[in-house]
């Protein structure tokens, strides 16, 4: 590459988690000519799963906008470029049309690269498991109540650059067993293990969002020298309240119409909730075994609107590094709860960002999550 294409940054179609092949941008945030900076939105893209934003991962000046909105691009497709200011007009024309997108074999991503999802077996029954990312250290990702590993679409590769990472579906959950022969933090905390020693991790730096927090927590207590570090999302197990409208709604919705409003709770932007995203979740809840599951599990956890379950002071005394993130606007569980752990914890409450804000704010919670586990190796 000469040196005038090191000046040229290309922005392409984001892939998002595993099975993403294609998106539709929605809209440009930034125009042709701005000055854009790291971190800045630049646009909205739709998948199947899910509307969100691409983040500017480099810096410079908006030069070319190829995607047009309503259009459909591959992933990996070039549909932005961004220079240096001093670029001439040539030097970007010339790059635009020799771009050629990576091919997946060039990012581990090709026909060699394994399945997108494995399944293993364990005590706990057949776990659904996906694996991104070499070497040390070992990241374990734990999904919340009702959720599975795609909980995590916009987190895994981006912890893989620096990690091997594991995302499962919990038991219950997703495409795992659907049976729970206990519900408790104690039996998800035994069936992580399970997994844990099926896959052949010895140790790994936890991320739980929500229900997984708590799980995580568990974990960490009753094997503390197999979790190097926690990260908590949104986590229960810090405080009583929960939601028990969301809990209720969840566990009892049976059409689109009453789960969409249900999975509206969990964003502080509603309109993330795709048509797509309700279908998948109805699908889930319909196989045999989910429902009881569930109920279960919510009597287990979250009877009567109250968290069964408070690690706080136990888990301060362990010494382990912990990283608390919220969505300041969380409807499911306060946001309050982050301060549960005091000076035992680093806390950082994210502006304009609910329940899930691993997926509204990914990049700052990536970001945040990585720093946390480089500092705790």
């Amino acid at each position: 590459m000469s040196l005038s294409n090191e000046r040229i940054k290309p922005i392409v179609m984001p892939k998002w988690g595993l099975s993403m092949s294609e998106g539709k941008v929605t809209g440009w945030l930034k125009q042709p000519g701005a000055t854009v900076k790291l971190g800045d939105d630049l646009l909205e893209v739709e998948t199947d799963k899910i509307t969100n934003v691409v983040e500017a991962g480099e810096t410079g000046i908006l030069r070319r906008v190829l995607g047009e909105e309503g259009n459909i691009y591959p992933v990996k497709a070039l549909i932005a470029v961004l220079s240096e200011p001093d670029v001439p007009d040539e030097e970007i024309d010339a790059f635009i049309a020799g771009y050629a997108a990576p091919s997946g074999d060039e990012d581990g991503e090709g026909a060699d690269a394994g399945p997108r999802y494995e399944f293993v077996e364990t005590a706990a029954g057949s776990i659904r498991y996906a694996r991104r990312g070499e070497g040390e250290p070992t990241v374990l990702l734990v999904h919340g109540f009702g959720g599975d590993l795609d909980n995590w679409l916009f987190t895994i590769d981006a912890l893989a650059e620096t990690a091997t990472v594991y995302a499962l579906d919990l038991p219950g959950h997703g495409q795992s067993a659907k049976s729970l022969a206990d519900p408790s933090l104690s039996g998800l905390s035994r069936a992580v293990l399970d997994f844990m020693d099926a896959v052949g991790i010895g140790r790994a730096h936890l991320v739980g969002h929500s229900m997984g927090g708590a799980v995580a927590m568990r974990t960490a207590l009753d094997a503390r020298d197999r979790v190097g570090s926690l990260s908590l999302i949104c986590s229960a197990g810090l405080g009583e309240e929960v939601n028990r409208d969301y809990i209720d709604g969840f566990v009892k919705a049976s059409s689109r119409r009453d789960l969409k409003p249900v999975l509206e709770i969990l964003f502080a932007d509603p309109g993330l909730v795709s048509r797509q995203m309700v279908d998948d979740l109805l699908k889930y809840k319909r196989l045999d075994g989910v429902d009881g599951a569930l109920r279960a599990l919510s009597g287990a956890l979250f009877e009567g609107g109250r968290q069964a379950d408070r690690l706080a002071g136990e888990l301060a005394e362990t010494g382990i590094p912990i990283l608390v993130v919220w969505g300041e606007k969380d409807r499911v569980i306060p946001a309050a709860h982050a301060a549960g752990l005091g000076s035992a914890a680093r806390v950082e409450v994210i502006p304009n960002a609910g329940h899930m804000v691993q997926m509204e704010a990914a990049g700052k919670v990536n970001a945040l999550v990585k720093d946390h586990i480089a500092e705790a190796i």
